[in-house]
């Protein structure tokens, strides 16, 4: 090790707490010093490259050095850094604005910058409460549904809407009140059915939800298609449109936190997409700058918007903002990254892909302890169990998921597992070549930590 990894190291140890780490067990090894990235690869400081497995936790698009957002960056940072945009605008705040728009699904009108996901989140939760509180006659409908494993960040609006209680359970006497509603998880189906002789149930029990208390909800808030933090957990197919019917025949806004889902990771440009399903509320992040910068955005309808229109003594006005809202810079990158969509077919590319993944995935279920391959596109779950048979999962100190990761960095391969779960989620211009080594160096981990060991 190089005395300036071991420089670094040593200030991170010191002076860094790290997201969702157990920083007892970080500090007694040398962290990996990430300093530069090329294409599918992350390098570090001593000089080892390593596949990035899971995008830089699920944000980055097309690779890193990605020419069209790097100069994006570097003419915009030439002309202007940032500006509010509170009552005034900036041009990439404008057109992209005008770009999302275009790309969105039929029926979503206007943007609303913030700067994270779970920021966002609180925006589409306040908008929702407030349109209702301006409608007239609809003051009750102040509470929300959510889904069990759904995951929408980590400030207390998006934890009191989340369902995982590992991350959640410890802040309950800090949140509001919700109901929530069975999760699409059909491996382990919490109403013991079996899909597709389901017929769906867990849209079902949503429904019946609505049914007694849409008096007093103002939304419905989901994942569509995957729950990727609880799990990579795949919904079935008709479960997206169903929860729309649902919300419509109640009155009852929907939205779609496609922080994860969005841009292409799924195979569509967003997740909605595959079952032609608009949302009232669109909430969007990670990969909206191609993993570049922090920017999110809510995309709402026309009619929500109108709903806050009035005259300044009215103060029907949405008292909400960011300071770094719209930042040019984080715009420009968005801009770049939606032109190095177009540039390189990334989504007509992405199929083929797509489809030998899938093919791939199924030499996975034959390995002794995977108990579920999951995947919608690019996002991909290997359920690891102790059991095949009863589906028991291993005990959390066992670190199954972990074990897994590691035997990955060995060759070559970065891997942040869920628990007993594997998680798969390469940037969506990762080379063909490339993601024949991460299922291979991920085939054989699993192997090595469930089966040699």
């Amino acid at each position: 090790m190089s005395d300036r990894t071991k420089k670094l190291s040593a200030y991170d140890k010191e002076f860094v707490w790290h997201p969702f780490t157990q920083m007892k067990e970080y500090e007694e090894k040398d962290p990996i010093v990430i300093e530069g990235g090329e294409g599918a690869y992350l390098i570090d400081s001593e000089g080892n490259k390593y596949i990035d497995g899971v995008s830089s936790l699920w944000v980055n698009i097309h690779g890193h050095k990605v020419p069209e957002i790097d100069n994006a960056i570097k003419n915009q940072v030439d002309k202007l850094s940032h500006s509010t945009l509170l009552g005034i605008t900036n041009p990439p705040a404008a057109e992209l604005a005008k770009e999302l728009i275009e790309i969105c699904p039929e029926g979503l009108k206007k943007v609303f910058y913030s700067g994270d996901g779970a920021s966002a989140v609180e925006v589409a939760l306040k908008m929702a409460f407030q349109y209702w509180k301006h409608k007239g006659g609809s003051e009750k409908k102040t509470k929300f549904v959510c889904l069990e494993n759904g995951y929408h960040g980590d400030t207390l609006g998006a934890v009191s809407v989340g369902g995982i209680d590992l991350f959640h359970s410890t802040f309950a006497p800090l949140l509001f009140e919700t109901f929530r509603a069975p999760s699409y998880y059909c491996y382990r189906c919490p109403l013991n059915k079996t899909y597709p002789s389901c017929d769906l149930a867990c849209a079902g029990e949503l429904d019946k939800i609505l049914s007694k208390n849409n008096e007093e909800i103002a939304a419905v808030i989901m994942e569509p298609y995957v729950q990727a933090a609880g799990g990579m957990i795949v919904s079935p197919e008709g479960y997206l449109s169903r929860v729309r019917e649902s919300c419509d025949k109640y009155d009852v806004l929907l939205i779609l936190d496609e922080v994860a889902t969005g841009f292409g990771r799924t195979g569509r440009m967003f997740a909605c997409e595959h079952e032609d399903v608009t949302p009232d509320i669109l909430v969007l992040g990670k990969g909206l700058t191609g993993g570049y910068l922090p920017l999110s955005a809510t995309i709402t309808t026309q009619e929500v918007y109108d709903a806050f229109l009035g005259d300044y003594e009215e103060f029907k006005t949405f008292f909400h903002g960011h300071s770094y809202a719209g930042n040019p810079l984080s715009c420009a990158a968005s801009l770049g990254n939606l032109q190095a969509f177009e540039n390189y077919n990334t989504l007509e590319e992405l199929q083929e892909k797509v489809q030998f993944l899938e093919d791939e995935l199924k030499e996975f279920s034959g390995l002794k302890h995977v108990g579920n391959v999951r995947n919608k596109g690019f996002m991909v779950g290997i359920e690891l169990v102790e059991d095949k048979e009863t589906k028991e999962p291993y005990a959390a100190q066992a670190k199954i998921g972990w074990k897994v990761a590691d035997h990955a960095m060995e060759d070559g391969v970065l891997l942040r597992p869920l628990g007993n779960v594997v998680v798969l989620m390469p940037p969506v211009g990762i080379p063909m070549e490339d993601l024949k080594k991460l299922l291979h160096v991920t085939y054989n981990s699993i192997k090595k930590a469930t089966e040699d060991s």
